[in-house]
């Protein structure tokens, strides 16, 4: 008998989790056309997915491809920015001015600041105010407008000084606000302060100490290795629901703010090094880890508690045809990682993200909310 489409569960790298079976089954039924997902905690391994890899055809995700990891990138990047940190190449209380002069940023935006989205730099990918008005980035970010732009290249002193040409959304480190920008100029930073490519320094530091051979800094590239599955990206044209294939798309519009592919395996890897303090010294992984109070964000993580009153960490990422997730215990030993690709079901992206978010809740209570997760290491 012919195993379901949309229930194809590889078991042989570890025990049958039925109840996370179920849960990504969820959120294919809910509308998206696959996903793949990896567990690592005290049963062992499990690997599973559900849905396709492709619209139309029969196979199953590749429980071991490659997928746009989004906003996932901007822990690579923190992590990064604090191991030069650690060398003495860059300062974490330094004016972000000292070592980007070309662009006049203000002298009370730090590098903290950065990593941190208390800034106040308007996202070039368009900002929503507390009252609900919707201010368009200088970058199209949706709709045909986004379609038209899947191949356009640019650069990241480009979007950085799009985004400046728009009001700050408040005075430095005087409240909080999530912005691309800010992971352009950390970006920018590591450049400057070290005299190389950002792609030369993550690998130096993170992807070749850790063997993260299925990790790619794409710079202006649309391509993504094999295995792989298909993002979609529906959409409203001249009255007509339009579905667009997104696997393929130059990643230059978001930069290190989003545009890393991974592996859920490398995912893994680097995550539970970097909690684990294999990456970071103790001081410094203390200062990651330490959340701002209006949104839990460290530097370059989000912090959580659990159901059980302990602590994880995570950092998801998602943009048109894709998401991603990565979830880890403070210790390192419990790590959930992931990806999702929508497909052409006719929703709109608010009632796709509530369907998501209420599965992702599922997914995360599953792991983690067991009573077996641990308080976060001192930050003080």
């Amino acid at each position: 008998m012919g195993e379901s489409l949309h229930t194809i569960m590889n078991t042989a790298a570890g025990p049958d989790r039925p109840e996370l079976q179920k849960a990504i089954q969820e959120i294919v039924d809910s509308g998206f056309a696959g996903v793949q997902l990896r567990v690592h905690d005290e049963r062992g391994q499990w690997v599973g997915s559900a849905g396709v890899r492709k619209l139309g055809e029969a196979a199953k995700p590749p429980t071991n491809g490659h997928f746009r990891i989004g906003s996932i990138t901007k822990t690579f990047t923190a992590t990064l920015v604090l191991q030069l940190v650690a060398e003495g190449k860059i300062g974490l209380d330094t004016p972000a001015d000292d070592y980007l002069p070309e662009f006049g940023l203000d002298r009370q935006i730090t590098v903290r600041m950065l990593l941190q989205h208390t800034s106040g730099l308007f996202s070039f990918t368009g900002e929503i105010y507390d009252d609900g008005t919707v201010v368009p980035g200088v970058v199209p970010a949706v709709g045909k407008e986004w379609m038209g732009n899947q191949f356009r290249t640019y650069r990241p002193e480009e979007l950085v000084r799009l985004a400046l040409s728009k009001p700050a959304r408040f005075e430095p480190g005087t409240d909080w606000s999530y912005s691309n920008t800010n992971y352009v100029l950390a970006r920018l930073l590591i450049e400057k302060g070290t005299d190389r490519s950002y792609a030369e320094e993550i690998q130096r530091l993170i992807l070749g100490p850790l063997g993260l051979t299925g990790t790619v800094m794409p710079g202006a590239s649309p391509e993504i290795p094999e295995p792989h599955a298909h993002g979609y990206y529906g959409y409203e044209d001249a009255g007509q629901w339009k579905v667009g294939d997104t696997t393929r798309f130059n990643p230059s519009w978001i930069s290190t703010a989003g545009d890393m592919i991974s592996t859920s395996q490398d995912l893994h890897t680097f995550f539970s090094a970097l909690m684990s303090g294999k990456l970071l010294p103790a001081p410094l992984l203390a200062e990651m880890r330490t959340p701002h109070p209006k949104m839990g964000y460290g530097l370059g993580v989000f912090v959580e508690e659990t159901d059980g009153g302990g602590t994880i960490l995570q950092h998801n990422g998602g943009f048109w045809g894709w998401a991603a997730l990565m979830y880890s215990t403070p210790d390192g030993r419990k790590t959930l990682t992931g990806s999702l690709t929508s497909g052409d079901a006719e929703l709109d992206w608010p009632a796709l993200a509530e369907a998501f978010e209420k599965v992702k809740q599922r997914l995360v209570k599953e792991v983690f909310s067991d009573g077996q997760t641990e308080p976060a290491q001192p930050t003080g």
